[in-house]
């Protein structure tokens, strides 16, 4: 069984609701446990028994809120532990270009320090997920489940290929 495990901050609830469409596009791939956690509630060791952890930040001045920094801050007691993990990144904005790339790369950075294998898209949203407002419209509950399905399938697919390494 492969644990993914996602993380948020919400303030206002948006991004609260993008991350639980995302874990139903997890939840949509065989193999998989899903674990959805507020920042607050999330530990290093949450972080650590996950094999692919996706964080979700509302944009704020253009980069995560403090508690997912605080979060990031505290995992360098865990630092090298995460290597090899796979992790993406997502985010709801008030606006469009209103800092949600910036966002988005704040919290990749984060993860290729730790040395995890970062999930993008060629097709669109490259960064990953970025919603403005709530996710309401039909397409942008889509793209959240999406994103989580691709994401899923990639860790399982990692996850095989390491599991068959003699």
């Amino acid at each position: 069984m492969v644990n993914i495990l996602i993380v948020y901050d919400s303030r206002t609830g948006n991004t609260e609701r993008a991350a639980f469409l995302v874990a139903e596009g997890v939840s949509r791939v065989n193999g998989v446990n899903c674990v959805v956690k507020r920042v607050d509630e999330t530990t290093l060791d949450d972080l650590s028994s996950a094999d692919g952890i996706i964080i979700g930040s509302p944009t704020y001045y253009g980069g995560m809120s403090a508690k997912i920094k605080d979060l990031i801050d505290k995992s360098v007691r865990i630092h090298g532990k995460l290597d090899g993990k796979v992790g993406a990144a997502f985010t709801t904005s008030g606006g469009t270009a209103t800092g949600a790339e910036t966002t988005l790369l704040s919290i990749i950075k984060a993860l290729l320090i730790h040395g995890m294998i970062v999930k993008g898209d060629p097709e669109d949203k490259h960064y990953g997920l970025a919603i403005v407002g709530a996710p309401e419209s039909d397409e942008d509950k889509n793209l959240c489940r999406e994103f989580g399905f691709k994401f899923a399938n990639l860790v399982v697919k990692i996850s095989r290929a390491t599991a068959d390494k003699p």
